[in-house]
């Protein structure tokens, strides 16, 4: 079952019209970036959840996609959609108004929308920077909302007596409600969460699959799946519990090549997601299967393998290959020479995949269809192993009985770098890191290092993970 961090606690959803400030406000209750910002309308597309702290209280925060009802434009239509998704979860309702805008008809539309929810709603009447622009919000009487707050969210102004407001409206939450007296036994009987969590990025160009992947992956309708290249711009993220195990997914925006990044809200997304993906343990790099692998996905590749995620992966619409029905539309020259020898056969696909991301050998390579549902218990199982291998430790005895085994002659290196290795031990997990101890410092040779990473793969394993190796000269 898919869940979200802070389920349980009363949800307020922020909603409003494009560019008006919604995410600004977002970003200031629950104080971090979480979502993009800018001048741009339309740039939070999915919904966005957020946790934060006020009087007390825990707050479970949503920032919707702007709303425009009855909107024809896909995308629109949409944001539209998850934005009716949270309002039905939600305790408690924001609407947000640009202060500097007059007042139009999808702005009235969206207020007898909001007003015969029944829910608790708040306006919230953005930009206002000074006590002397107070006098703005007189016209936004209008809309028929009687608890009006004046607010700047980019400079904090009125957000407190705005969340001051809020907290008198909301249910208590249910873990808070309750003060058992079996507290301490909950605790020593409950994992904990930070430890057993595994962060799962999943990234790729954009228009891969990611998205339809991640609602397979989760079970749900959470981010906005469509046809469009560059859909998904902010991070989302969902937590599955499977088998025991709990993951964290988060589907980040497609990265663009930075010339091709023309919107300040495409170069933001590239930004964050490798912001994501740094904070991720593991990686689900998703390659089109009808178009093969690209150099933009071999530098995203490169993303994970440097800052050292796991990584695994994952060949989507392989159904279509396998069918014939789709070819590859407005491809470069070289991947219409590929899309010419393209074989259905996974095992001649796979090496023509892995000569195109040779730096990563150590990742499993996955067959699916995101779209059709096929493939999708793989991942998990997948994911299982390679969290489990990223956190494996080799005792020292271990390392140094394997290095006796070790034919260092096999390995080319010139004579000037060779070194004499004393003994070896693992320093750190995830990823897994080992110290060579030496008898002279000097910069350990290309060959040398992938020779020594190769053998303890062999020995030891560490599917899907990258595997750091540093030199010590020993005094």
């Amino acid at each position: 079952m898919a869940g979200l961090a802070g389920e349980g606690l009363p949800l307020i959803a922020i909603v409003g019209r494009p560019n008006v400030g919604k995410s600004t406000l977002f970003n200031r209750i629950v104080g971090s970036r979480r979502a993009i910002v800018g001048d741009e309308p339309g740039i939070t597309r999915d919904r966005l959840y957020g946790t934060a702290e006020w009087g007390g209280r825990q707050l479970r925060i949503v920032d919707t996609g702007g709303i425009i009802p009855e909107e024809k434009d896909f995308i629109p239509a949409e944001i539209f959609r998850q934005a009716k998704v949270a309002l039905e979860e939600a305790a408690a309702v924001v609407l947000v108004v640009d202060a500097r805008t007059e007042l139009s008809g999808p702005d009235l539309e969206l207020a007898r929308l909001l007003i015969r929810s029944g829910k608790p709603l708040f306006l919230a009447v953005n930009k206002i920077d000074s006590s002397k622009q107070e006098r703005l919000i007189d016209e936004f009487h209008r809309l028929g909302i009687k608890k009006i707050f004046p607010v700047s969210a980019e400079h904090g102004r009125g957000v407190d007596d705005l969340l001051d407001g809020l907290v008198t409206v909301l249910p208590a939450a249910p873990a808070q409600a309750e003060t058992t007296e079996d507290t301490e036994d909950t605790e020593e009987e409950a994992p904990n969460p930070r430890r057993l969590e595994t962060r799962v990025a999943i990234i790729g160009h954009p228009n891969v699959g990611k998205s339809t992947l991640l609602n397979q992956l989760t079970g749900s309708s959470r981010a906005i799946v469509s046809p469009i290249p560059g859909t998904t711009r902010d991070a989302v993220d969902e937590i599955v519990e499977h088998n025991g195990h709990r993951f964290r997914f988060i589907d980040t925006a497609g990265i663009r090549r930075k010339g091709k990044t023309h919107l300040m809200a495409e170069k933001l997304s590239v930004v964050m997601a490798r912001k994501h993906l740094e904070a991720a343990d593991i990686a689900l790099m998703v390659i089109d299967a009808t178009e093969g692998v690209s150099g933009l996905d071999a530098s995203i590749a490169g993303y994970a393998h440097e800052s050292g995620r796991s990584v695994i992966i994952v060949v989507n619409k392989w159904d279509l290959v396998m069918s014939g029905k789709k070819k590859p539309v407005g491809l470069a020259k070289a991947a219409r020479i590929q899309e010419g020898k393209r074989p259905a056969d996974r095992a001649a696909y796979e090496e023509r995949l892995r000569y195109g991301v040779k730096f990563l050998n150590y990742a499993p390579v996955l067959f699916i269809s995101a779209a059709m549902g096929k493939g999708i218990d793989g991942i998990f199982s997948t994911l299982e192993k390679v969290a489990s291998e990223r956190r494996k430790r080799v005792t020292t005895s271990e390392m140094n009985r394997f290095l006796e085994h070790v034919d260092f002659e096999r390995a080319s290196v010139p004579a000037k770098q060779q070194v004499k290795i004393y003994y070896m031990t693992q320093a750190s997990v995830a990823p897994p890191t080992f110290v060579l101890f030496t008898n002279r410092k000097v910069k350990m040779h290309f060959s040398y290092q992938r020779f020594l990473e190769n053998q303890i793969r062999e020995a030891f394993g560490f599917t899907g993970t990258p595997i750091w190796i540093k030199s010590r000269a020993r005094d």
